[in-house]
């Protein structure tokens, strides 16, 4: 007798459910839930009407009093903060602490988040200004706030950044990764990263957890500051895995810097396509020697002595 599709259904639903709460990959007790991902990209957009007012929704910040603007989306911030930070901890910590005490190390570290929230804009304007300054095709600051990726995962990363170092579970990798997703470039939120950092392009730039950047640095599209080997996987965890970047930096287009005992001294310029796993000296310039290029014209030249007719679907 053939099957109906519905038993084909509660067969497979059983199997695929039972295979999750066997790695505990399904939570079915203790009331634990992981956060709400959209919640979680919300707050981030909510966010960037407070750090960069007039910019990012429908209010005309000069009809409104910005103060007054500004402290109800943080109140708002707060209480939505608050939730989904409570539930990262109570899903990782259940069997640690008690949902009081869950709630309120929620509540602690959503309040040293606003406090910081000044310090964050702070960091921004001055990415801006670094954008803005290191990049002769930028209209206006306006231009580099609405439109740079580089800015915008810059934003994101420093936001995540401040619950990572207060060890909230989740929420600091779903930040990064939503932006990854959005622009290609991808900071992870442990990454340490100093003021007026400008990222030019940015698709496909990689930057490790333990990396340490400091300040006025510029990194073009495709550089990767990564670890040497993750061949030991979860044993490399809280080990310096990814270099260190001085002052006044420049990395250019592919280049990769590798190893947690990397350093690249003050001021380095590091050309495009360079592959370094060792320290660089403050000032030195790392060019990779261009190999022979060779250009052969003779199919070019053969083919304009052809005569090509008027509605030809190709062209030299």
């Amino acid at each position: 007798m053939k099957e109906s599709i519905n038993t084909i259904i509660l067969e497979a639903s059983k199997e695929i459910a039972g295979r999750c709460e066997e790695k505990d990959y399904i939570v079915s007790n203790a009331g634990r839930h992981l956060p709400d991902r959209g919640k979680i990209i919300e707050i981030l957009k909510d966010m960037r009407r407070v750090v960069f007012p007039g910019y990012f929704g429908p209010e005309n910040i000069t009809l409104i009093s910005p103060e007054n603007f500004i402290g109800e989306r943080i109140a708002s911030i707060y209480e939505s903060l608050k939730r989904q930070v409570a539930q990262a901890y109570h899903y990782r910590d259940y069997m640690k602490y008690t949902a009081m005490e869950i709630d309120r190390k929620a509540e602690e570290v959503c309040a040293n988040f606003i406090r910081k929230l000044p310090y964050i804009q702070s960091m921004l304007m001055k990415d801006v200004e670094a954008g803005f300054y290191g990049d002769p095709a930028a209209k206006s600051r306006e231009d580099i706030i609405f439109s740079y990726p580089g800015l915008f995962a810059i934003y994101v990363y420093r936001i995540a950044h401040e619950f990572y170092v207060q060890d909230v579970p989740l929420i600091p990798r779903i930040m990064t990764e939503y932006v990854h997703g959005r622009t290609g470039i991808d900071i992870n939120s442990g990454a340490t990263i100093g003021e007026y950092f400008f990222i030019d392009h940015g698709t496909g730039i990689v930057i490790g957890e333990t990396t340490e950047i400091g300040d006025n640095v510029k990194l073009y599209q495709g550089v990767t500051l990564g670890a040497l080997s993750t061949r030991q996987g979860q044993k490399l965890r809280d080990t310096k895995r990814h270099p260190t970047i001085k002052d006044r930096v420049t990395i250019y287009s592919g280049a990769t810097v590798l190893g947690g005992d990397t350093v690249i001294g003050d001021g380095v310029i590091i050309g495009g396509g360079a592959f370094i796993t060792h320290s660089v000296p403050a000032f030195a310039k790392v060019m990779v020697k261009n190999p022979e290029l060779i250009i052969n014209n003779k199919n070019r030249k053969d083919l304009k002595k052809m005569q090509i007719p008027d509605n030809a679907d190709w062209e030299i």
